[in-house]
């Protein structure tokens, strides 16, 4: 029974830290190198939080897609062809973001570390 305690902590941290590790095909740049990007119109921005947080603050360039709509809009608002670099408030839900671009067959997708909190 011990045996099995010790496994399924194993397994709860497993699945833990596998959420910190970079997704596989993700690049992913920090802030320095998103504002050397900006002007670059062969890439698509996008800005996974809320409607509300986005109005509050955003960086110009970027588009509105939450994260929780994201599967269902990514094929009708972005260009599978096209780079797209994605962001949020502190970088997590932008990682979440760009599994499920990955997975949507978007082959260029990059993360921006620390997200709007680091740009501010």
């Amino acid at each position: 029974m011990q045996y099995l305690n010790y496994i399924v902590i194993v397994l709860i941290l497993f699945f833990i830290i596998k959420r910190f590790f970079p997704i596989k095909g993700v690049n992913n740049i920090f802030i320095t190198d998103l504002k050397k990007e900006l002007n670059d119109k062969n890439k698509q921005f996008v800005d996974v939080r809320t409607p509300g947080e986005f109005k509050g603050n955003h960086i110009r360039g970027f588009k509105n897609i939450p994260l929780n709509q994201l599967a269902q809009k990514a094929d009708i608002e972005l260009l599978k062809g096209k780079e797209v670099i994605v962001i949020c408030q502190s970088g997590m839900r932008s990682q979440k973001a760009s599994k499920i671009l990955k997975n949507l067959g978007f082959t260029k997708v990059t993360n921006v570390k620390g997200g709007i909190s680091a740009w501010i």
